[in-house]
């Protein structure tokens, strides 16, 4: 509070000086009234006069006067007498007095100061004295006015002020805080002392060394202000965010001797979501950490942690646009919310992601009913701005009776079991085991060996050929991803292949599989002198999109010296129909570079006609799932016959894989097929061994696979295929 007065006192001293007093001067004795005045007004002041003490008295209550110079003796009232009066109204501070006297007895001055004067004036009057005395009591008033208005200014801010104040004095190290300081932790003023640790010990335990640290930089001139977001322990044994703001107040020598400031309470935008209103993590997760610790000393309390993730919602961005998508989310919170109880917390992580704390729960399951009741308020229609929006929801649900210490434990086991629902096909819940801590823990693993796996040299590429079923011999390869793990040995890409997409690896991995693997064909064209032999690759999505990918197949064909026509692309039917046009755009660019474009597992995906017949596209590849029914299922024999025509109508050659029977080879070759692929011919070998296969006229015995190959990958069933 002194501060604030300190302050204003040296903004106002300049206007003080400059704001002319205004002086009664009450004497009876003309000339003396009139030689008066004068000096007083050379002097700058403003000068009231009376002659009685009746009219000084008449003066005083029509004007705002700021010293009065009043004679002791004067015929009628005197100036004792009018003092008196002035005294009932008026205190020695708003209205100063200063008697003046002939007398050279001490009585009346005596009498007079006991009646509150200021000070006196002997006559005859020495003017620069008096002068020195009219000057010095009216700065003391001004100052005490000044210092009087600025107390009453500070204790409305305090009593009306949304933000609690506080003031530091480091020298005697008190502290003080104002009532709504007090009561923003709800505490009555009582409640708190007038010492630091009123503060400091009621800071969150994780943040009040980064407080202090703070302060001590303010207070050492590091920093401008000391500022600082916090989470102080309310009343209730909650936290709230708050933000601490202050200034230090240095002498001339820069030394600190006090240190004031302001608290606001800024839980409300701290754990408040933008978006939906709804707690944001910072919140859900204090109330998770409440809850927890209420299991230590409540008997049978238990609780449950949803963690949910809406399906196919960057789908519903892209298409409709984030418009569409915030109201999707502000929707989907509305109807989560009223899935629950009054007691339960739901929470936007941030994204499409939500959290709910169950409260209050008996059984496990209690928790799978709540998450029913939430999958089908979720799966009905959205109409937003008319379009009309249908979305599903994953649910992962970790309970507290396994004994956790930690809320993040909680949260994360959750999330665990929310990515098994994701993985078992969404739209569905799972409860967390530890089997899923096991797994998710293994693939971490898997994930920190992968990122290491490329520049330590643990990939391998394998080549399954590619036959004429016309001739039997071979027309190219397709090269497959392996990793050689030193210390699980050969991995199949079943493993790795979705990790390595999610987390971006896929595309150094895959540069470097079509670097090898066109490498690879390069020397077989010099060492076998067939030119005609061809090189497959598959590509990803996360492929297929990057920036610049005709340029990098250019560079690395260049770089190997392939001819362009000797290198597929093989895509998946889903990954070019997933933007048709900007595919269409894309493969039209290879054709032109005269690499050839191939189709993969055709038949799995859901292709327009529309679309497929503008695709300029050289092979389609039948999916195994429908060459292994041929001959047990007739409708499986039909579809197959019915790709082949429709290839050949688009000009395009087909590719069989999976054929594992010689029955099977048999009926490819009565529909017209040009190629097969599978364990009937090779299963996928290293460089080397491909050689083997090469140097033989016609590779194929009796029974198809090569003796000496059906080995080479012990480990992988006959019936798969990456």
């Amino acid at each position: 509070m002194p501060l604030l007065v300190l302050d204003w006192l040296r903004r106002t001293r300049g206007a003080m000086k400059t704001q002319p007093a205004t002086l009664l001067i009450v004497e009876d004795d003309p000339k003396v009234r009139e030689v008066f005045s004068m000096r007083l007004k050379v002097a700058g002041y403003s000068i009231l006069t009376a002659e009685n003490g009746d009219e000084a008295v008449k003066v005083i209550e029509q004007n705002h006067l700021d010293l009065v110079l009043l004679d002791i003796e004067m015929p009628g009232m005197s100036g004792l007498d009018v003092l008196k009066i002035v005294r009932q109204q008026y205190s020695a501070a708003l209205l100063p007095v200063i008697m003046v006297s002939g007398s050279s007895t001490s009585d009346a001055i005596v009498k007079a100061l006991n009646l509150g004067a200021n000070d006196f004036v002997p006559k005859p009057i020495d003017f620069p004295v008096a002068l020195a005395r009219i000057r010095t009591q009216i700065f003391r008033r001004r100052a005490e006015e000044a210092m009087r208005e600025s107390e009453e200014r500070y204790a409305l801010a305090v009593l009306g002020a949304n933000d609690g104040l506080w003031d530091w004095n480091l020298k005697t190290n008190d502290f003080y805080f104002s009532p709504r300081w007090k009561s923003m932790l709800g505490f009555e003023e009582h409640e708190i002392g007038n010492k630091p640790e009123e503060w400091f010990d009621r800071i969150h335990p994780d943040e009040v060394e980064q407080v202090k640290s703070e302060v001590s930089s303010h207070l050492n001139s590091l920093t401008s202000h000391f500022e600082s977001e916090h989470r102080l322990m309310h009343k209730d044994g909650g936290y709230r965010w708050m933000l601490s703001r202050g200034l230090a107040v240095r002498d001339r020598s820069g030394k600190v001797s006090r240190m004031a400031g302001s608290l606001t309470d800024i839980t409300e935008n701290k754990v408040a979501d933008a978006l939906t209103g709804m707690p944001n993590r910072v919140l859900f997760m204090d109330q998770l950490g409440r809850a927890l610790e209420r299991t230590k000393y409540v008997s049978n309390y238990q609780f449950a942690v949803f963690f949910l993730d809406l399906d196919r919602f960057k789908l519903v961005n892209d298409s409709l646009g984030h418009l569409i998508g915030d109201q999707l989310l502000i929707a989907a919170a509305r109807r989560l919310k009223s899935c629950l109880h009054s007691g339960d917390i739901v929470a936007r992580l941030g994204g499409d992601e939500f959290a709910i704390l169950l409260q209050e729960i008996k059984h496990a399951s209690d928790a799978t009913n709540v998450a029913e009741r939430i999958q089908n308020a979720l799966s009905q229609p959205f109409n937003l701005n008319g379009q009309e929006v249908f979305s599903t929801v994953s649910i992962g649900i970790a309970l507290s009776e396994t004994g956790y210490e930690h809320p993040e434990d909680l949260l994360r086991d959750a999330d665990t079991a929310m990515y098994r629902a994701k993985a078992l096909g969404k739209a569905r819940c799972e409860m967390f085991d530890t089997e899923m801590r096991d797994r998710a823990v293994a693939r971490l693993q898997l994930e920190t060996d992968l990122r290491r796996a490329l520049e330590r040299r643990e990939f391998r590429v394998y080549y399954q050929a590619i036959t004429s079923i016309s001739t039997g011999r071979i027309s190219g390869f397709e090269a497959l991803l392996r990793w050689q793990h030193p210390l699980r040995g050969l991995i199949s890409p079943e493993e790795f292949i979705s990790i390595a997409e999610e987390n971006g690896l896929i595309v150094p991995i895959g540069q470097w599989v079509l670097l090898q693997a066109c490498n690879q064909m390069k020397q077989w064209h010099e060492v076998f002198g067939n030119r005609s032999l061809a090189i497959s690759v598959n590509f990803s999505n996360k492929q297929f999109i990057q920036p610049g990918l005709v340029g990098q197949i250019r560079e690395v064909l260049e770089e190997t010296g392939l001819e362009p026509d000797s290198l597929n692309l093989e895509l998946t039917e889903s990954l070019v129909m997933e933007n048709a046009e900007s595919s269409i755009a894309l493969l039209q660019q290879l054709r032109e570079l005269d690499v050839r474009v191939g189709i993969d597992d055709f038949g799995t995906g859901y292709s327009s006609l529309n679309y497929l017949h503008r695709f300029p596209i050289d092979v389609l590849k039948i999916d195994r799932s429908f060459v292994n029914q041929m001959g047990v299922d007739e409708e499986n024999s039909e579809i197959v016959r019915t790709i082949i025509h429709l290839a050949h109508n688009l000009g395009a050659d087909v590719i069989a894989e999976g054929v594992e029977t010689q029955e099977q080879l048999e009926q490819l070759k009565s529909f017209g097929c040009e190629y097969a692929q599978g364990f009937y011919f090779s299963t996928p070998v290293d460089a080397q061994s491909a050689e083997g296969l090469l140097q033989q006229a016609v590779p194929w015995g009796p029974q198809g696979i090569h003796p000496a190959l059906s080995t080479q990958e012990s480990g992988f069933h006959p019936s798969s295929h990456c």
